[in-house]
């Protein structure tokens, strides 16, 4: 008898510094709302905490009454502003290939915009099978659900709640604002210094299962 084996499974990746480097996109995007609205934003300082909604590091520059309608025209301006500076993470095409290759589902699950993050993985040429925006935190266990991930991917301890939440393995790599002992700390199954190491490990954690 052939022996048997499980079904490849859908992995999930947050986007944010875990498949791309943004922060230079961002910080362009951010320079252009202070130049919009009259209202300063350092920008430097709100990409080193990439990761929560917008509208969260929106609400340390604006006032309550004015984050709506400041996120709405930071979401105009992103597309000519922030992607074309923003980089692919070293590892990051070949990490969502790998699990195409071995016939599984790649999607990204990100709390950023949906379609500028369509635009993103576009520009850089990295091809999930699907793309779901707007969720943070345990609100990514959603989609991960939805879509039977089994794997989740990200550089966030919101990510590894994401992860836990959905009752899939957390895969944190330490791209993003958290360390490894942090993320670690948090629940993450397993801790990567970047995506490079991420196909050499999925083929490990897939002849695991076998």
């Amino acid at each position: 008898m052939a022996p048997m084996t499980s079904p490849v499974p859908t992995v999930g990746f947050d986007l944010d510094m875990t498949l791309i480097d943004s922060r230079p996109g961002i910080r362009a995007c951010y320079l252009a709302l202070s130049e919009h609205t009259g209202t300063y934003v350092d920008a430097d300082l709100a990409v080193t905490r990439l990761g929560p909604p917008l509208a969260d590091e929106l609400a340390h520059w604006f006032p309550p009454e004015r984050i709506e309608q400041a996120a709405e025209l930071y979401r105009e301006l992103y597309p000519q502003t922030a992607i074309a500076p923003t980089l692919a993470l070293p590892g990051a095409r070949e990490a969502v290939a790998s699990v195409r290759r071995a016939g599984g589902r790649a999607i990204v699950v990100t709390a950023k915009f949906e379609p500028n993050a369509k635009l993103h993985l576009e520009h850089l040429g990295i091809e999930p099978d699907a793309v779901i925006g707007g969720l943070w935190a345990e609100q990514k266990a959603e989609a991960l659900r939805e879509h039977d991930a089994r794997v989740y991917v990200g550089d966030h301890l919101g990510d590894v709640r994401g992860a836990r939440a959905a009752g899939a393995l957390s895969v944190a790599v330490a791209t993003g604002p958290c360390g490894a002992q942090e993320l670690r700390a948090a629940g993450a199954d397993v801790v990567l210094a970047d995506l490079t190491a991420f196909p050499r490990w999925f083929a490990d954690h897939l002849g695991g299962r076998a």
